[in-house]
């Protein structure tokens, strides 16, 4: 079994390298996000490093959504998610598969480039390394949570607007605590591994939850 979830990762990346992928788009997305951001603020560089975490980690939680509902859709028009079904393979490792790798080319990329993102924001390098460091915590409970509006919309054509008015109001913990850790590593009154811990047990139990609550939605649809 295994092998054969391995197997499943590594197609998943090679697909998305192949056509170019949500990767990319993400994180184009990511940095228009970023980079409008100041303008409509204006020149204030305090204002802008006060906000900065926030700024990225919105801008995360949208970009995340990208390519989200291609997630199961794509399997379910060419008939591979028939055979995945079938398979000996328990659907949740199914699942658990397809999101790891979503989440390799889309919530990875977006905390590693955070750092150089944060420049246009004006953080400092403490704040920098914080909220990348809270991005590679919490950017999969984000990735598991769509899972959950993805595999729900996936026999639905253009079901991404859908897809979002699903999932977004589920996000909001985590940006919350995403942002409260950002904040705190900068001198905030709450220590920075309280906030950072919840951040890590949200994304635990969004493994979990979403797994099964997304596989579950697969079995439904069929």
């Amino acid at each position: 079994m295994t092998r054969a979830l391995k197997a499943l990762v590594a197609r998943d990346l090679a697909l998305a390298a192949r056509v170019g992928g949500s990767g990319a788009l993400s994180l184009v997305f990511f940095l228009m996000i970023v980079a409008l951001v100041p303008f409509a603020l204006g020149p204030d560089l305090n204002l802008l490093s006060r906000i900065g975490p926030a700024i990225l980690w919105l801008a995360a939680v949208l970009s995340t959504l990208i390519g989200l509902d291609r997630l199961f859709q794509a399997d379910e028009e060419d008939g591979s998610l028939d055979l995945m079904t079938g398979a000996p393979v328990p659907l949740e490792g199914v699942v658990l598969a397809k999101v790891l790798a979503h989440w390799l080319t889309t919530g990875l990329p977006l905390a590693l480039a955070s750092p150089l993102f944060g420049l246009l924001v004006a953080l400092d390098g403490r704040a920098m390394a914080a909220t990348a460091l809270t991005l590679l915590v919490g950017t999969p409970a984000l990735t598991f949570v769509g899972a959950v509006g993805a595999a729900l919309t996936a026999s639905i054509r253009r079901g991404g607007l859908i897809l979002a008015v699903v999932v977004l109001p589920l996000m909001i913990p985590t940006l919350i605590f995403g942002v409260s850790a950002s904040e705190a590593a900068l001198g905030g009154t709450v220590p920075f591994t309280t906030p950072l811990a919840i951040l890590c047990a949200l994304s635990l139990i969004a493994g979990v939850v979403g797994t099964l609550a997304a596989a579950a939605a697969l079995r439904w649809s069929e």
